[in-house]
């Protein structure tokens, strides 16, 4: 079950409060579980209860960065993509990191897409961050700066250039390697963008590519062995 509540964060003056929601197990490790472009859909929601469950138990949170808009269609949610606040983003998971410390949670992590990798550079507090098909730009966050231990998924039929197809995947590879810190960068043959996602969309598109469900639950596997090797107490 997650639970909806506000956040805020505030910069001098300027003061920003969203709505989040939140699951899982109390003073467990903290995991902020990041929207693709759809918004705060099933499918997010999906993964947060999912890695709730994950032995030991997580808490996971998932801050509204549309503040409660949803994409209806590709056409909408790429609209709202293309008008997201992406500095406004960095300061929304920060405002999450630090909520999940100040209700128990000694280590987090942040998951999901090119948010994720950003948060390795520039969110204090992140122990380790997992993403799923996506790049940030070099101008919101270099890799190469990584702070943060990061793992990455991406799968090699993916065409979005610049973002999650191979050539990219790749060159971040390299930045993560003279970044320092630990990474993993997992390359899925046959696959395409957003794989792990459940809906009748996502199985549709899987299918399509001979893709069976064992891909997905191998990057699961390699998800929870990661953030196990990181926020274990």
């Amino acid at each position: 079950m997650l639970t909806r509540f506000h956040l805020l964060w505030g910069v001098c003056e300027i003061n920003q409060t969203f709505d989040a929601y939140v699951g899982g197990k109390e003073n467990a490790s903290g995991i902020v579980v990041v929207q693709e472009w759809w918004g705060i859909d099933f499918e997010v929601k999906n993964h947060a209860l999912k890695i709730a469950q994950f032995d030991p138990g997580y808490k996971a949170l998932i801050p509204d960065l549309y503040r409660g808009k949803v994409g209806l269609d590709a056409t909408e949610a790429q609209l709202m993509m293309d008008g997201l606040d992406w500095q406004g983003a960095v300061k929304d998971i920060q405002a999450s990191v630090n909520w999940l410390k100040a209700n128990g949670s000694q280590k987090d992590s942040c998951m999901v897409s090119a948010l994720a990798i950003a948060s390795s550079v520039l969110v204090p507090g992140v122990d380790a961050v997992a993403a799923f098909c996506g790049v940030p730009s070099s101008e919101l966050a270099d890799p190469i700066h990584a702070k943060a231990p990061v793992q990455a998924h991406f799968g090699e039929r993916d065409n979005l250039e610049g973002f999650s197809d191979v050539k990219t995947a790749k060159a971040l590879e390299e930045k993560l390697k003279a970044s320092g810190v630990p990474y993993e960068v997992y390359l899925y043959p046959e696959t395409g963008h957003a794989f792990m996602n459940k809906s009748p969309e996502g199985v549709k598109r899987r299918k399509g590519m001979g893709m069976d469900d064992a891909v997905v639950e191998l990057a699961w596997s390699r998800f929870r062995s990661w953030m196990s090797r990181f926020l274990s107490p």
